[in-house]
């Protein structure tokens, strides 16, 4: 016991990106301008779904949750990568790094959820327009949210608590710029089938499943347009289904490679690579693929900012 104690780690070392230190303050404007693109874009959304009453619909239910997790989602990875890139003290304490685990996964399992459930909305909302509202009834929609909330709780906290158990030796440099979850297995000294094991089971319900579940609800939602021929129709179904298709092939193909169908000649750089592309490129896309693209909220940022402007010209 006293050799254990030693022996284990009370902080981790994070690698960060692999970028030459003359590269290092161009891509920190550029990460930083990506973030802030990111808060601000999500910020919107949710703002003007919260003030129009024209949004107080199901889709823009899910695309306001969904904003707000895209928000989380970054922020829980993107100031320490700034951080570390401005101040180059890249410790993270064992607490802090389990913490921010925790909610990585929290808010990525969060996002996953409420992808199917935006996928399920378009597809009841263009096969079966008729019973739309009778469908997603505002019980329904409110439920799916609830329980999208509380699985990627307990399913983040199981991680959590697997990867808590573990013990981790002298070695504790992550190659990463974040505590990947598979990046601090590498490191543990300990027994690690189960944690392993958890994450082939989950992952195959928390992400296959899921992807799964939103190419059927596309495919069908394409092959009911199909049916009903108009070429603007045709085009219009497929610029958006691409579109959507095309962020959650990015969010999902990235994290099926790297979580679940893990490769030996996988380099350090191409892991970290792929990360990005989830954590920073994926919550900076869905404003402008889901939202500012859409219609109803140009429509709606319009009448908000003509409602300002003409609150503030009868002060004056």
């Amino acid at each position: 016991m006293t050799e254990r104690n030693q022996t284990v780690v009370s902080d981790f070392l994070l690698l960060g990106l692999p970028i030459k230190p003359e590269q290092w303050n161009l891509f920190y404007v550029l990460f930083l301008a990506m973030y802030v693109t990111t808060i601000l874009g999500n910020l919107l959304i949710i703002v003007l779904i919260r003030l129009d009453s024209h949004l107080h619909t199901p889709m823009y239910l899910f695309l306001s949750n969904l904003s707000f997790s895209d928000l989380c989602f970054s922020s829980v990875t993107m100031p320490k990568l700034l951080q570390n890139m401005q101040s180059q003290v890249s410790s993270i304490p064992y607490a802090g790094c389990l913490t921010q685990m925790y909610f990585f996964l929290f808010f990525g399992d969060l996002e996953s959820f409420l992808l199917v459930a935006m996928a399920y909305d378009r597809y009841v909302a263009i096969c079966f327009p008729l019973h739309y509202t009778t469908i997603m009834s505002p019980k329904l929609c409110l439920s799916l949210v609830v329980l999208s909330w509380v699985l990627t709780m307990f399913h983040a906290m199981l991680h959590t608590l697997l990867m808590a158990r573990l013990w981790f030796c002298a070695d504790n440099t992550i190659p990463h710029f974040f505590c990947d979850m598979s990046a601090l297995l590498k490191l543990a000294c300990s027994d690690t089938r189960i944690n392993e094991l958890v994450i082939l089971i989950m992952g195959g319900l928390i992400l296959v499943l899921p992807f799964l579940l939103i190419i059927m609800s596309y495919a069908r939602i394409v092959s009911s347009i199909l049916k009903v021929p108009s070429a603007r129709g045709i085009r219009k179904a497929f610029s958006t289904c691409g579109s959507h298709l095309s962020v959650v092939s990015l969010f999902y193909g990235t994290i099926i490679g790297l979580y679940l169908c893990p490769s030996t000649n996988n380099s350090t750089v191409k892991e970290t690579v792929m990360a990005m592309m989830y954590t920073v490129v994926t919550p900076m896309l869905n404003p402008f693929i889901y939202s500012l693209r859409n219609r109803d909220m140009k429509g709606a940022l319009g009448r908000v900012f003509w409602k300002k402007k003409e609150s503030f010209s009868l002060k004056w």
